[in-house]
């Protein structure tokens, strides 16, 4: 890699981590919220006791091994008094540690909590077109090492690297109180060269693990798309062919890991060796400052203590600075999840749409996925309050796009769409997605009760209004035949039921929700003809009283519709009843000739 590339890549990282504790540092210190910069204040105050509490604990035992070997100690506590007096002091060093993880906590889980939810709830404002594209896998990881990084970030940002420096500043002043410069230069200079090399080697640790955490994610993405595909697996008889892959991609997370264990093992090897020498000089000067007379033997105990109360943390700040770094790398992954930005948003102050009579009016409507591909051409339509209008055509005519555009999806390019003469961006899209009830083709469920998934349709519904829209959905008699009624498991997506079971239950939550305006998605097409022709049912009832817009590719299903309108390239060609539509011979018969040509070969 150049060394060009080599500094962008880390100047953008410096870039993404400063990003990142900015993003964080609000929960930590958040506005209107006293209780939690209390506990913080708190929690830092508890900090500085332990720090002061350790600083000067080897000065105690430096006291008891001067009254044992016979020196007079300035301590007047008597060897025993001494030693006694370590061991509390010691005992308060963890307490107050303790005490200050106990009052910390609750801001840590705070923070983790919040940004847990701010980060779901902005991947369900995401548009359509980034769920079509996302990998499922890939970001539930992501999410699951973001949020678990957010508490370590706050803990350890706040209680380790400030009170570090603290501590080895105080650590090395009293070394160059109670001795002499040169204890202190030693000191200085293996803290420097320990800092120094921990930096580097982690900074290259820090590239490996990124490469770890991508093979990671690609294997767990794998591994669920194929959980997510058992039953295409199976048809093709892929087993082996899933493996294959999830081996693959576990092939080269092994290597990634391994790389990073052996790194690991050399930057371990490493500041052991700068510290030990950095220990061992110290001491020899001790030693040989108790041969000259210069220093006692409690002298010598007590420079020993100070160098490995220094290791401690010094070694401590080799995990943290990885940590703090790896954790960088996982929550700006988060982040860069949660700068996504959000399509379709609602207008500053934007009214809730007030459906009177339900009259849906599609005005010289624009619109393509990619620019230089459109699918609506400039589409005009509009559906009278009550009336059931079928779309139909070709694939890729735009029916299901119009469908799109109508929950808002997506925001048209050109043109409007209009409910009771309201343009669906200057309303609020909660309003608008209450005032819609949708059938898919594929109703998906949830893993749950077929109690839930019906329920679903309105929060807080009561069980006789649950039971009342699976009856006029036709499958609460099926519900009641089976031997755990309601409570009964539906699967994963809905797989223990049939397809027409799934599409009863979805038309008995839409039901259940009771919207002005249906929107019917192709709801039948996968079913055979038995089962259609009882769907076929249920969604009359379900229109009753409703604007319905039903987007078909069978033909014989939308026949005593109010109006078929016919579109093919993106545009509107033909509208009409079924019979008129026949009688002008245009395009809608041929597609109805077509399809009965079919289904009499078949």
């Amino acid at each position: 890699m150049p060394p060009e590339t080599t500094t962008e890549i880390a100047t953008s990282e410096r870039r993404s981590g400063w990003r990142t504790i900015r993003r964080v540092g609000p929960y930590l210190w958040p506005d209107g919220q006293a209780w939690v910069k209390r506990r913080v204040v708190i929690a830092l105050l508890f900090l500085l006791c332990a720090k002061l509490i350790a600083v000067g604990t080897p000065i105690l035992y430096k006291g008891a091994v001067d009254e044992l070997s016979g020196e007079v100690s300035d301590l007047m506590l008597g060897a025993v008094g001494l030693t006694v007096a370590y061991g509390v002091a010691r005992l308060m060093t963890v307490g107050f540690q303790q005490l200050r993880d106990a009052v910390f906590a609750r801001v840590g889980q705070r923070a983790l909590r919040r940004l847990a939810l701010e980060t779901f709830t902005h991947i369900h404002r995401l548009s359509l077109r980034y769920h079509i594209t996302r990998k499922t896998g890939g970001l539930s990881r992501i999410i699951e090492r973001g949020v678990k990084g957010v508490e370590f970030l706050l803990r350890f940002l706040l209680f380790s690297v400030g009170p570090l420096i603290v501590e080895l500043a105080l650590i090395a002043g009293v070394l160059y109180v109670l001795f002499d410069a040169s204890y202190l230069a030693v000191v200085v200079l293996t803290i420097a060269l320990y800092v120094w090399f921990t930096f580097k080697v982690t900074e290259w640790r820090v590239r490996l693990r990124r490469t770890m955490n991508e093979q990671d994610t690609d294997a767990n993405q794998k591994a669920i798309d194929s959980l997510l595909n058992f039953e295409t697996v199976k048809y093709f008889g892929a087993e082996d062919r899933e493996a294959g892959r999830y081996d693959a991609a576990m092939r080269g997370y092994e290597a990634a890991a391994v790389k990073t264990s052996t790194s690991l093992a050399f930057l371990n090897f490493g500041q052991s060796f700068l510290i030990t020498a950095g220990l061992v000089i110290v001491m020899v000067m001790a030693a040989l400052g108790v041969q000259r007379g210069d220093l006692t033997v409690g002298d010598f105990v007590m420079v020993n203590a100070y160098m490995i109360q220094i290791t401690m943390p010094l070694n401590f700040l080799g995990t943290v600075y990885r940590e703090i770094r790896q954790s960088l790398v996982d929550m700006g992954q988060m982040f860069d999840l949660l700068d996504q930005p959000e399509e379709v948003t609602d207008r500053p102050g934007a009214p809730a749409i007030a459906v009177r009579g339900g009259v849906v009016q599609f005005d010289d409507v624009r619109f393509g996925y990619e620019a230089a591909r459109p699918i609506l051409k400039g589409v005009s339509l509009t559906v009278g309050a009550g009336q059931n209008v079928a779309l139909v055509g070709p694939s890729g005519s735009g029916k299901s796009t119009i469908g799109r555009l109508l929950f808002r999806f997506y925001d048209v390019q050109g043109g409007a769409i209009r409910i009771d003469g309201q343009d669906l961006r200057e309303v609020t899209q909660d309003s608008l997605h209450a005032a819609i009830g949708v059938v898919p083709q594929d109703t998906v469920l949830f893993n749950d009760t077929i109690r839930y998934n019906i329920g679903y349709g309105r929060d807080g519904a009561t069980e006789d209004e649950i039971v009342a829209a699976a009856r006029s959905a036709q499958i609460h008699d099926f519900i009641q035949s089976l031997p755990e009624g309601y409570d009964t498991q539906v699967g994963e997506r809905g797989l223990k039921l049939s397809g027409g079971e799934k599409q009863r239950v979805g038309i008995a939550r839409t039901l259940l929700k009771n919207p002005p305006i249906l929107l019917l998605d192709e709801a039948t097409s996968a079913l055979d003809t038995e089962t259609e022709a009882e769907i076929q049912t249920a969604l009359k009832r379900a229109g009753e009283g409703r604007t319905v817009i039903t987007i078909a590719h069978r033909l014989s299903t939308i026949a005593d519709a109010d109006r078929i309108v016919v579109l093919e390239k993106g545009l509107l060609v033909e509208e009409g009843t079924h019979e008129a539509l026949l009688a002008r011979e245009g395009r809608y018969a041929q597609l109805w000739a077509r399809q009965q040509a079919d289904r009499d070969a078949a």
